[in-house]
């Protein structure tokens, strides 16, 4: 919301491309035309526009998108928003066919986020659009350091994209991934000739497949007669367990804060 109105203030009428750091995009030009399409889409209606992934697995790491009726040429509303389902209901998304992920790459014109967030979090609007006429001068800084700390801290997902109703996606193939699951660190890593992936240590592997090793720089992993497994250590805190149950991690992350408090998470 603040980086909107900052934007407001140096263009009345621009179209924004929201774009997480830390995913990968493999098809570059494919990229660009979906951005491209987006951005005019935004600019001759207003929308939200969020760009959805086809799944290929279902994976319980990320959000995903149900589509509704079209609206152009490989454009729909959003019917629903769901983060990050348990394992059993990630397979009927991806068997029904009409669900996908959710990027997080969004696209809209600057005045209809502007007016979303007034709309739909009236607190935060009455911290920051009283600075109409301050952002971009040399008075922004101290407006934020006064009334930024007072807004919601609240998600744009959860905030506005979940409750407003004229939310779209646009389909996109162009080799998109979120490094933030095992699972598709994995699927981007170099593998050995037995699809084992080992990242940051050194490995001695023995009759074992299709593991993922992550371990501290400088130290050794010896793995025999493993398949299937993700074996990471950070800092205190040493994780093994089936790859293809990723979405437990969560699961092991309360227990370990309900019994052992905060000192392994």
């Amino acid at each position: 919301a603040w980086g909107a109105y900052h934007i407001r203030a140096l263009n009345p009428n621009a179209n924004i491309v929201v774009a997480p750091s830390d995913h990968l995009i493999l098809k570059e030009d494919e990229f660009l035309a979906a951005i491209e399409k987006g951005l005019d889409f935004v600019s001759r209606s207003e929308k939200l526009l969020t760009l959805g992934i086809k799944p290929n697995r279902p994976e319980t790491g990320y959000g995903y998108i149900q589509i509704d009726e079209p609206a152009g040429e490989n454009f729909y509303k959003v019917k629903t928003f769901t983060e990050k389902p348990e394992l059993e209901l990630a397979k009927v998304f991806v068997e029904s066919g009409e669900f996908y992920w959710n990027s997080g790459l969004f696209m809209w014109n600057v005045n209809t986020i502007i007016k979303a967030s007034e709309d739909l979090l009236p607190e935060l609007a009455s911290k920051l659009a009283p600075g109409r006429d301050i952002y971009t001068t040399d008075g922004e800084k101290a407006f934020i350091e006064e009334n930024f700390p007072a807004c919601p801290n609240v998600s744009i997902d959860i905030g506005i994209m979940e409750k407003a109703n004229n939310v779209y996606v646009s389909l996109g193939d162009f080799g998109w991934s979120d490094l933030g699951t095992w699972g598709s660190l994995y699927d981007l890593s170099e593998r050995d000739p037995e699809g084992n992936v080992t990242l940051k240590c050194h490995s001695l592997i023995y009759n074992s497949k299709d593991n993922m090793v992550v371990l501290p720089k400088g130290k050794l992993a010896v793995i025999d007669g493993l398949e299937g497994f993700l074996i990471a250590e950070s800092d205190n805190v040493l994780l093994i367990c089936r790859k293809d149950e990723e979405h437990a991690i969560r699961k092991y992350v309360n227990d370990a804060q309900m019994q052992l408090g905060d000192d392994f998470i």
